[in-house]
């Protein structure tokens, strides 16, 4: 994530602070492009409309979260008195000229118990609601500062057709890679992306779910863990506007 320099610190011999907490005041162009990548100007965003800070200790927080409440938890070891053998002592104490030992189940000896060892549990935890989509709203703005987004006029599919959807990805350039050919285009058809739609679009969703690296939501179910996962954003103009307008509502 793109961060601003800091000013430079007294020479005190101190080091200076690190911020915890990035303000973003800069207005922002994003790409606007059609189904061709053919470029229709630019959209100018306020950060503010994102909250205009990015915390990355909140964002790392909460995708903690995320990764934490997907784990099944269903480890299991067995414990000294839940393995197979007998409890009995496996020679008397002194007089054999061997270290001292007990029964074979000993988590020392191989085939013993487990010593301490996981137990089924639930690792699934819950931050405060507002922290939450604050993160996402980090999340987003970081990937505008990245420019790591690119805004669709429209992509509207009358039927599942997952080659439109690939044509679309194929369309859009996003940079350029050296290679032993030279230098060639890289589409957003060669990296991972989250498709933003204003609503649940069904079409859309069909049209891209088997797509490799491509996942597609709805913009009010938007999570800071699925917007960083993805290396890019692309967003309808409807999606960009709903997700403007959540960011006003919640301040």
């Amino acid at each position: 994530m793109a961060e601003t320099s800091a000013p430079a610190a007294p020479q005190t011999g101190a080091e200076a602070p690190v911020s915890r907490v990035i303000e973003v005041t800069a207005k922002i162009a994003v790409p606007v492009v059609d189904r061709t990548g053919a470029s229709k100007g630019t959209v100018e965003i306020d950060p503010a409309d994102f909250g205009g800070k990015i915390s990355k200790q909140l964002m790392h927080d909460v995708v903690l979260m995320y990764l934490a409440n997907q784990r099944a938890g269903t480890h299991h070891t067995l414990r000294r008195g839940q393995v197979a053998g007998s409890t009995k002592k496996l020679f008397r104490q002194k007089g054999t000229g061997n270290a001292r030992a007990g029964t074979k189940r000993t988590n020392k000896r191989r085939g013993g118990g487990t010593a301490k060892g996981p137990k089924p549990r639930d690792y699934e935890y819950h931050l405060p609601k507002k922290a939450v989509r604050a993160a996402t709203r980090m999340a987003v703005l970081s990937k505008l500062l990245d420019n790591e987004v690119v805004v669709l006029d429209e992509l509207n599919i009358a039927a599942p057709k997952t080659k439109e959807v690939v044509a679309v990805l194929k369309a859009i350039k996003v940079g350029k890679k050296n290679t032993d050919k030279g230098e060639v285009d890289v589409t957003l058809h060669d990296t991972t992306v989250l498709i933003g739609t204003e609503k649940l679009d069904r079409n859309v969703y069909r049209s891209a779910r088997n797509i490799e690296g491509v996942k597609v939501l709805p913009a009010a179910e938007f999570n800071c863990y699925t917007v960083l996962k993805q290396k890019r954003l692309v967003l309808t103009k409807a999606a960009l506007e709903a997700l403007r307008a959540a960011g006003k509502s919640s301040e």
